[in-house]
């Protein structure tokens, strides 16, 4: 994969930066910003007007400089405001711009963060030093949304994707049901067992996380090689610049195993309407627990859709019909369930 088709200047500059810091990234994603929103992929061919968007830094309670951003109808009334929690090691710019614009031309506010270490926000690019201290950020800049005076009586719903599925879990069984439901596009329940190293390694690389927390040691398969089909669609993400790409910090996988061994155990706990998104042939996150939850939560309202031979980025990296048709089976959930509520 490479840059193919941008000019020398930028392609070096995307070669050496240093993306440990946030600084470093904010400036690389400012040179690719127009970049990027001129690749020839279906989420970013679609024109939408009437939209408005907006980008913000806010440091948080932990002293942390988050990046939020917001799409929201220009003129019309929201029928309900959606939260996205991106996956690991992505961002809330990028590909999420064409899923936010789809969705808020339907009607729906759309809000997103940056965790810390990732995209924009502050914080050693890739490090999950704890997941409920992130899972705490993610819940402190939504309820400062929500409680805005002019959003008050809208509905609500979190959307989360791949270990963002995981957020939007972890935000649920923490505050209760103060949402009105949540969208989980190939939640991360539970990591593949092709992704993850042989038991007695996995016991060393514990050990080790303890000694060296942010040393980048654990392999890992290319995640956009298992997890995006089409392989145009597969080539562009070497577009997603600020994208953290490297073998995952020791910290961050023992976070995130903990985080999912967890949330297999607590499946029965989750209370509020679901709609599960999940590809049959993805390799990354572990279709068998979305069905396992669809069995287990005990929410009377919950939907699970399967995708035959669908890998793991539905919205991104499958053919333009059935990124569409995952869209819409969403936009139509949403649609539902916020009539419910009104």
């Amino acid at each position: 994969m490479g840059l193919e088709g941008i000019e020398e200047g930028l392609a070096r500059m995307a070669a050496t930066v240093n993306l440990d810091q946030a600084s470093e990234r904010r400036r690389l994603r400012e040179a690719f910003k127009d970049v990027q929103l001129g690749i020839d992929h279906c989420l970013f061919k679609q024109q939408y007007l009437g939209i408005k968007s907006q980008e913000s830094y806010e440091v948080n309670s932990r002293g942390l400089e988050i990046f939020s951003k917001s799409w929201l109808p220009e003129d019309s009334r929201i029928n309900a405001l959606v939260f996205f929690c991106h996956g690991y090691g992505d961002t809330c710019t990028f590909f999420v711009e064409g899923i936010a614009r789809k969705l808020v031309s339907s009607g729906f506010g759309f809000f997103a963060m940056d965790y810390p270490g990732f995209g924009l926000s502050d914080g050693l690019h890739g490090y999950i030093e704890s997941f409920d201290n992130l899972v705490d950020d993610v819940i402190e800049h939504f309820s400062k949304v929500k409680e805005k005076p002019e959003y008050k009586g809208i509905p609500s719903f979190l959307f989360g994707q791949s270990m963002g599925g995981a957020v939007a879990l972890k935000v649920h069984l923490k505050q209760g049901l103060p949402w009105d439901g949540a969208v989980l596009v190939a939640p991360m329940c539970k990591i593949a067992e092709d992704m993850i190293p042989p038991w007695p390694l996995v016991t060393i690389l514990i050990t080790m996380a303890k000694m060296f927390p942010r040393q980048k040691l654990v392999p890992q398969k290319d995640l956009a090689e298992v997890a995006f089909k089409d392989l145009k669609k597969r080539d562009q993400t070497s577009f997603n610049v600020i994208a953290y790409k490297d073998k995952p910090r020791l910290r961050t996988a023992v976070e995130l195993l903990r985080t999912t061994q967890e949330i297999e155990s607590r499946l029965e706990e989750v209370s509020l309407p679901l709609l599960i998104l999940h590809g049959e042939a993805d390799i990354v996150t572990d279709p068998s627990v979305s069905k396992a939850l669809y069995v287990k939560a005990r929410s009377p309202d919950k939907h699970l859709q399967l995708y035959k031979d669908a890998y793991h980025a539905l919205l991104e990296g499958e053919s333009d019909e059935m990124i569409f048709k995952v869209l819409d089976d969403i936009i139509s959930w949403l649609n539902s369930h916020s009539t419910k509520k009104a």
